[in-house]
């Protein structure tokens, strides 16, 4: 699965804008599908989250929605403006249930974003090398920023904090998505490659030459039953960024 294949922010801005606030929304004529930007937008994520973002082109959603290609340009003038309302409309699924305190919230929203990446990996796929500048985007990013308004932090802190942690989020996602595309790729889950490379790689390792990397290799083993578990790095790497916010705050209280 390649990685980044698309950017935001490639199309026409002023028409991306026009879609994502939907100011010039088309009416089909009479005798013709029943299209619009909505539709085809679903058609998209539904192409994207079935064969990831490679499969996506204006030709594949002009046939799963039974309808010529030239007839979705009246609609959406190209791929890169798709993609933006694509990834504007799927910000509207995380949920946005209030926590008790900014450490609650913070978490809630790491998991809640985790979610919406294994719900669309095909985002993994998207560069956000300019802001989606989106009614769903903005109202994310506002409730996201709440939980943290009123604690010490400066506005620009606020900010970075969210972002390190979606960050972290991202990283995360990558490292899910990844395992599940290799054990799909290969057939083999974590522990049936291990049973396979075990008995070779003991009549190679000498655990005497290494002994910190065996100690703790076997150690991690044990405990993940695999080398690496990113469900863990996960949870690890939260409560490390959360604990770090912590000291960030209390800080200020000096």
């Amino acid at each position: 699965m390649r990685l980044v294949i698309e950017h935001t922010g490639s199309g026409d801005p002023a028409r991306t804008l026009a879609l994502l606030w939907r100011t010039q929304e088309r009416v089909s004529r009479k005798g013709k599908p029943d299209l619009s930007v909505d539709r085809i937008v679903q058609a998209g994520i539904a192409l994207a989250d079935a064969d990831g973002l490679k499969a996506l082109s204006m030709r594949r959603v002009a046939e799963s929605l039974g309808v010529g290609t030239m007839s979705l340009y009246t609609y959406v003038p190209g791929k890169g403006e798709l993609i933006d309302v694509m990834v504007d409309t799927v910000q509207a699924a995380t949920g946005r249930e209030p926590a008790q305190g900014w450490r609650a919230h913070l978490a809630y929203v790491a998991r809640e974003n985790l979610a919406l990446y294994r719900r669309h990996p095909w985002l993994l796929q998207v560069a956000p090398s300019r802001t989606v500048l989106g009614p769903q985007v903005a109202a994310k990013y506002d409730f996201e920023l709440r939980g943290l308004d009123g604690i010490g932090l400066s506005d620009v802190e606020m900010d970075s904090v969210l972002e390190l942690v979606l960050g972290h989020v991202q990283n995360a996602a990558r490292g899910l998505t990844a395992a599940a595309v290799t054990e799909k790729e290969t057939g083999l889950t974590d522990q049936q490659w291990w049973d396979a490379a075990a008995p070779v790689l003991m009549t190679v390792f000498d655990p005497a030459r290494y002994p910190v990397a065996a100690r703790v290799g076997g150690a991690v083993g044990q405990v993940h039953q695999s080398a690496f578990s990113p469900e863990h790095s996960f949870e690890f790497g939260l409560e490390m960024i959360l604990d770090g916010v912590e000291r960030l705050i209390g800080s200020r209280a000096l």
